[in-house]
């Protein structure tokens, strides 16, 4: 049995984790920890796999915490910046046990991972290509870290690509247009009624390409979060490891 210790069991997504644990016949909850409980619990004497769920103010020192405590983590929260990865992976290395693993998905549903990868196959053979995400107005961050993902995947295939600048004559600070990430313009809407939703706009004269990925509810980021639950307590995965797609035969 892989014993998971989930952090952030107060939440939305944490809660729907430790129902998904506790349904899975592999694994069984070692800890819940909540925002008034102390982290320090969670041990590697009682725990193989922590998942950590918190917001992305917090999850960078939760993250710390649960190294230096001899865990290794799954982690959903999102809002991670190059800074902060090299912060974990100076983590990882002094870290108490061999082969300890911090694994970041900035989104755990299988339709997401696909799409990303989809678009990044994709975006070559287009002249322009913008991303657009769709969230419930509780999300915290904009844009959201799936579509931070997304845009750099197509932003290094196009450069790979050897593709041009895409065209765009736009002038000064133009708000509307979204937030640039590696040169793709990222949009962020937040409304109510929705949950998690992807598109990506691929467009040549003529024609368009467009890729969506919906996530009507959270039980769609469970089989995700098994997933890599189960491929970090092989521990065949140490350091840091970013994207559910490594563990996909992609």
């Amino acid at each position: 049995m892989i014993r998971v210790s989930v952090v952030g069991a107060q939440g939305r997504m944490g809660a729907s984790v430790v129902q998904a644990v506790e349904a899975a016949q592999d694994m069984q909850i070692a800890q819940k920890i909540t925002e008034n409980d102390d982290i320090a619990a969670v041990t590697a004497d009682n725990t193989d796999v922590a998942v950590e769920f918190t917001v992305p103010s917090a999850a960078l020192d939760n993250v710390l915490k649960l190294i230096a405590q001899g865990v290794s983590v799954v982690v959903g929260t999102t809002g991670w910046t190059d800074e902060k990865l090299d912060r974990v992976k100076a983590a990882l290395a002094d870290a108490p046990h061999q082969g300890q693993a911090v694994f970041i998905a900035p989104n755990f549903a299988i339709s997401a991972v696909l799409a990303d990868k989809f678009a990044a196959e994709a975006a070559k053979y287009f002249t322009s290509a913008e991303v657009i995400e769709l969230h419930h107005p509780n999300k915290v961050d904009a844009p959201s870290g799936t579509a931070i993902h997304t845009a750099h995947a197509i932003a290094a295939a196009r450069r790979e690509a050897g593709c041009a600048q895409m065209p765009d004559a736009t002038q000064g600070e133009v708000a509307s247009r979204g937030q640039s990430v590696d040169g793709v313009h990222v949009h962020a809407v937040r409304l109510q009624g929705l949950n998690a939703h992807e598109e990506v706009l691929l467009g040549n004269a003529g024609e368009q390409l467009v890729i969506r990925a919906d996530s009507f509810d959270r039980a769609s980021f469970m089989p995700g979060v098994l997933l890599a639950v189960r491929n970090v307590a092989s521990g065949e995965h140490p350091g840091l490891t970013v994207g559910l797609d490594t563990f996909l035969d992609l």
